[in-house]
C-alpha cells in the first residue's frame, strides 16, 4: 500500500456509513447483550507513519457521536472497553508519564456517555506503558491515582514487520520487545497490580507468547486481534499457507493457562484483508465465509470460556459496519449451548476486565438454546 493509500484509508476509518448502509442486514438475536472489548476513541490528528514516511497519517474523528451511531445500529451492548491509541496523552511533564493522560481522557469520555448513550457504559480502560521502563512502578501508581480500578489492563504492541513499507497503522515496535527481560519482569509486576495485558502481535510472532507466559504465569494476557493473521489470501481454509501457519501456532499457545484470545480484528487492512475496496461491504455470511474458520478454530482450542469478541472499530470499519460485523459474531456464537453463547458474547469480557453487570441479564432463561 502506497503512503498516499494509506492516508486515504486511515482517514475514511469510522467515516463510511453510506458504504456500510448499502448492504442492509436485520440485527440477529437483538435481545442478547454483547460486550464489545476493544474499541478506540480518537480526535482527527496527525500521528508518524510506522511505514517511516515524511508524511504523517490523518486521522478520522472517531469519538462518541460516532461511537453512538454505531451503538445506535440495533444490537444491545451493555458495555465497551476503551483500548489505548494515544488519545489524550499529555503534551508536557516527564515523558514516562505522558501516556497517563489518556486515563483521564477515557474516563471523561465514560463520563459522558453516561449522560449521552443509554444503555452502554465504557466499563474499563486497557492503556499504555512501557513495561521494560525502570520506573513501570511509578507509572502504573499514576494510573491507580488518577482512574483507580478503571483502569484494568496495560496494551503495549509488539507487532513488528521487518519491511517497513508493509506497515499500515502497526508494525514498528522495537525488535526482541516481549522477549527482553525488563519487558518480562514489568509483565509479571502487572499481573501482581491485578491488571491484565493486552498483547498485540502478529501471528509469525507467537513464539514470543510462550515465554512469556512461563515467565509471568499470574498475569493474564489478552492477545488481541485472534493474534493477528497477516496475508489475506481469499477465505481462509485448511492448505491456505497462512491459516494453516496460524493455525499450528495457535495450537500451541492454547495451552497456556494465563492466555485469553480476542475474536476481531480480522476486517482490518492490516491483515490483508481487501473489503474495504470492494464496491459493496461484505454481508455477515459473506464475512464467516472469508474469515470464519479463523474464529472458530480458535474457539474449538481455546474453548467458550477463554474468549471474547472485539470490534476493533473505528479501524475494522473501514471494511464491515458495526451491525454486520456483530451479526457475524452473534452467528459465530449461536453455534454453542447458551451458557458458552453468553460467555462469548459478555460474560468473558466482563470477567476478564473485571466489570460488574449493572442487572441481571436479559434472554438468559432456559428458553434460549444454541442455533
Amino acid at each position: 500500500m502506497t503512503p498516499q493509500e494509506r492516508q486515504a484509508w486511515v482517514r475514511r476509518m469510522g467515516a463510511r456509513r453510506d458504504w456500510w448502509d448499502s448492504r442492509p442486514e436485520d440485527v440477529v438475536e437483538p435481545g442478547w447483550e454483547v460486550v464489545d472489548a476493544h474499541i478506540h476513541l480518537w480526535e482527527e490528528r496527525d500521528f508518524p507513519d510506522p511505514s517511516g514516511a515524511a508524511t504523517p497519517l490523518r486521522t478520522s474523528t472517531y469519538m462518541l457521536p460516532e461511537l453512538a451511531a454505531d451503538l445506535g445500529a440495533g444490537h444491545r451492548v451493555g458495555d465497551v472497553i476503551y483500548v489505548e491509541c494515544g488519545s489524550g496523552h499529555r503534551a508536557d511533564g516527564p515523558p514516562h508519564l505522558r501516556p497517563v493522560g489518556e486515563a483521564a481522557f477515557a474516563l471523561g469520555q465514560a463520563a459522558a456517555m453516561a449522560g449521552q448513550v443509554s444503555g452502554t457504559r465504557i466499563g474499563a480502560a486497557v492503556l499504555h506503558a512501557d513495561l521494560a521502563d525502570p520506573r513501570l512502578e511509578e507509572i502504573l501508581d499514576a494510573y491507580r491515582d488518577v482512574a483507580g480500578g478503571f483502569v484494568s489492563g496495560i496494551r503495549q504492541s509488539g507487532a513488528r514487520l521487518e519491511d517497513p513499507a508493509a506497515r499500515l497503522l502497526a508494525g514498528a515496535a522495537r525488535p526482541g520487545l516481549y522477549a527482553d527481560p525488563a519487558f518480562l519482569r514489568g509483565l509479571a509486576m502487572v499481573g501482581e497490580r491485578e491488571l491484565v495485558f493486552d498483547a498485540f502481535l502478529f501471528h509469525h510472532q507467537l513464539d514470543d507468547l510462550v515465554e512469556m507466559s512461563r515467565q509471568a504465569p499470574g498475569t493474564t494476557i489478552v492477545v488481541d486481534h485472534a493474534a493477528t493473521p497477516m496475508g489475506y489470501t481469499g477465505a481462509a481454509r485448511p492448505g491456505d499457507p497462512v491459516f494453516d501457519a496460524w493455525g499450528r501456532q495457535i495450537d500451541r499457545i492454547a495451552d497456556l493457562p494465563n492466555l485469553v484470545v480476542k475474536l476481531g480484528g480480522l476486517a482490518s487492512m492490516v491483515t490483508g484483508y481487501d473489503a474495504h475496496r470492494r464496491l459493496r461491504p461484505p454481508s455477515s455470511e459473506e464475512f464467516l465465509a472469508e474469515r470464519g474458520a479463523y474464529f472458530r478454530h480458535a474457539i474449538r482450542r481455546f474453548g467458550t470460556e477463554r474468549c471474547l469478541f472485539e470490534s476493533n472499530f473505528p479501524v475494522d470499519s473501514a471494511s464491515i459496519g458495526y451491525r454486520t460485523l456483530w451479526n457475524a459474531y452473534k452467528t459465530l456464537a449461536a453455534e454453542h449451548r447458551p451458557d458458552g453463547r453468553r460467555a462469548l458474547l459478555a460474560d468473558n469480557a466482563r470477567a476478564v476486565y473485571r466489570i460488574a453487570a449493572r442487572t441481571s441479564h436479559q434472554g438468559r432463561g432456559d428458553d434460549d438454546v444454541a442455533a
